[in-house]
C-alpha cells in the first residue's frame, strides 16, 4: 500500500494528485508534437474539474498559468499566453504610498477643509454665500451626529470665524426659512378669499377628527356596558 508520505508534493490540491501525475507523464515525452496534444488534453481536464472558473475573466489563462506551476516550470510547450516563470510568480508587488493628510479639524475632515479652501478661494460673492452656508450646515450635521443633540447657529457661525481665519462669515437662515411640517398648497379660485379659504378648511378638518373621535369613544362605551350586562346577568 502507498502512503501519501511516500509521495511527492502536492503541489495544487484543487485538482489532484492524477492531473499532477499526468503533467508529470508529460515532461517524460520526447516528441514535441505529441507534448503538445497532450497538453491541450490536460487543459480541458483542469477547465472541466474547476467549472467556478468559467465566470472568471480569461480563465484560460489561469489554467496555463496552472499548468506551468505544477510542472515547476520545466514544461516546454507551447502557449497562447505569455510563460509565467518562478521569478514573476513569486514577485511582490510594488509598495502603494498611503496617502498622508493630517486635517486641522479631524471632527470634520479633510473634505471639509477642502471645501473651505476653495470657498476662500471664491471670487463670485454668491458662490461664496453659498459654499459658506453648505459648510455651516455640514458642520451643523457634524456636531449633531458626534454629540447627539441640536447646537445653536451661533456656536457654528463663531466656530466657522475661528477656523477660517474670518474668511467665511455663517449666516444662520440665509438659506431659507424654517421648514414646513407639510406641503403648502394654494388654490386660486377667484373670488374666494385665500386666507379665509385655509382656515375653513382647517377647521373643517379638525371637526371631522373630533366627531369621529367622539363617535368612536360611544361605541367602545356601549361595548363596555354590554360586558358589564352580561356579567351581571351571570352573577
Amino acid at each position: 500500500m502507498e502512503y501519501n508520505t511516500a509521495r511527492n508534493h502536492l503541489i495544487m490540491r484543487e485538482y489532484g494528485r492524477n492531473i499532477q501525475r499526468m503533467i508529470e507523464y508529460i515532461l517524460t515525452l520526447k516528441d514535441r508534437e505529441h507534448r503538445q496534444q497532450q497538453v491541450m488534453a490536460v487543459i480541458e481536464l483542469m477547465g472541466t474539474l474547476q467549472p467556478h472558473l468559467r465566470n472568471v475573466e480569461d480563465f484560460r489563462h489561469k489554467l496555463w498559468d496552472h499548468l506551468f506551476l505544477v510542472s515547476d516550470f520545466k514544461l516546454d510547450v507551447d502557449s497562447p499566453y505569455p510563460i509565467p516563470t518562478r521569478e514573476t510568480l513569486k514577485s511582490k508587488p510594488e509598495r502603494l504610498p498611503y496617502p498622508k493628510k493630517y486635517p486641522r479639524n479631524r471632527h470634520f475632515g479633510k473634505n471639509l477643509e477642502m471645501v473651505m479652501d476653495k470657498a476662500i478661494k471664491e471670487e463670485n460673492p454668491e458662490k461664496k454665500e453659498g459654499f459658506t452656508q453648505v459648510i455651516g450646515n455640514y458642520m451643523k450635521l457634524a456636531y449633531s451626529n458626534w454629540h447627539k443633540e441640536s447646537v445653536h447657529d451661533d456656536a457654528i457661525k463663531s466656530e466657522l470665524a475661528i477656523i477660517s481665519q474670518g474668511a467665511l462669515q455663517y449666516q444662520p437662515g440665509a438659506g431659507g426659512g424654517a421648514v414646513s411640517a407639510g406641503p403648502n398648497i394654494s388654490y386660486n379660485v377667484p373670488g374666494v378669499d385665500q386666507q379665509q379659504f385655509r382656515s375653513s378648511g382647517g377647521s373643517s378638518g379638525s371637526a371631522k377628527r373630533k366627531s369621529f373621535q367622539q363617535n368612536k369613544f360611544k361605541s367602545n362605551t356601549g361595548k363596555s356596558n354590554k360586558h358589564n350586562k352580561y356579567k351581571n346577568r351571570n352573577k
